[in-house]
């Protein structure tokens, strides 16, 4: 009986613990201090879109020129970058056992979920999409600066681990329109694809969630933090 009492109260400091850190994890700004993002009136405005699934987040950047001619060189791996009906380049990282081996919830396995939870080697996700709703339920608008949507593209592509300057193909993708690269980092559940996301986001000006191992916590703190409009919401 003693031990058992005593495993219960283990179980509701577990429990605290957690909901304590992911409280903290959300109400805690990172940077702490706010950032000043006002752009000069009449600048030119760019629109990024975050992608979101229950565990999952992703970043979408234009298709626009001067994009698509910094992942020009992907067209030689079968990447169709300069499709005519490309409107966005859709960009990931994750865990390279779980995201390459995992295409659908039916292929799931348990020794990528094991690497997953323990430590991983990473990858970039890379997806030429057509057009993409705004008022989907897991897009998220965001509205940034240039020199927001540079220090953001800049943020995505150093994510890739280059090879003499060229991206390193780590495996085939999902389908016709994607692939997989080599990235920098090591992945772990706890530091996984949504932290990474904010990482991005927060080169890019945006403040965020000191820890955001959720695609919900990461939102959340975005509307509390960046005054980002929620899912599918668009940008006036």
């Amino acid at each position: 009986m003693r031990r058992m009492r005593r495993l219960f109260r283990f179980a509701l400091f577990a429990a605290a613990t957690a909901i304590l850190a992911v409280a903290a994890g959300i109400l805690v700004p990172r940077p702490l201090l706010p950032l000043q993002r006002a752009g000069e009136e009449g600048a030119t405005r760019r629109t990024v879109l975050l992608l979101s699934n229950p565990i999952h987040t992703d970043i979408a950047l234009p298709a626009d020129p001067d994009v698509v001619a910094r992942f020009s060189s992907m067209a030689a791996d079968g990447l169709p970058i300069d499709a005519p009906g490309a409107r966005w380049l859709v960009l990931g990282w994750g865990g390279r056992s779980f995201y390459v081996e995992t295409p659908t919830w039916a292929d799931l396995k348990p020794l990528p979920v094991l690497r997953a939870f323990t430590l991983d080697s990473s990858v970039m996700h890379v997806l030429i999409a057509g057009d993409i709703s705004p008022e989907h339920p897991a897009v998220t608008v965001l509205d940034l600066d240039e020199t927001e949507f540079e220090a953001l593209l800049d943020f995505t592509v150093a994510s890739f681990d280059t090879d003499a300057g060229g991206f390193r193909l780590a495996a085939p993708g999902y389908g016709d329109d994607d692939l997989f690269y080599d990235a920098h980092g090591w992945f772990n559940a706890l530091a996984g694809c949504n932290v990474w996301t904010a990482s991005a986001l927060r080169a890019a000006g945006l403040r965020t969630g000191f820890w955001t191992p959720l695609p919900v916590f990461l939102e959340w703190s975005l509307a509390l933090h960046a005054d980002v409009p929620p899912r599918g919401a668009t940008v006036d």
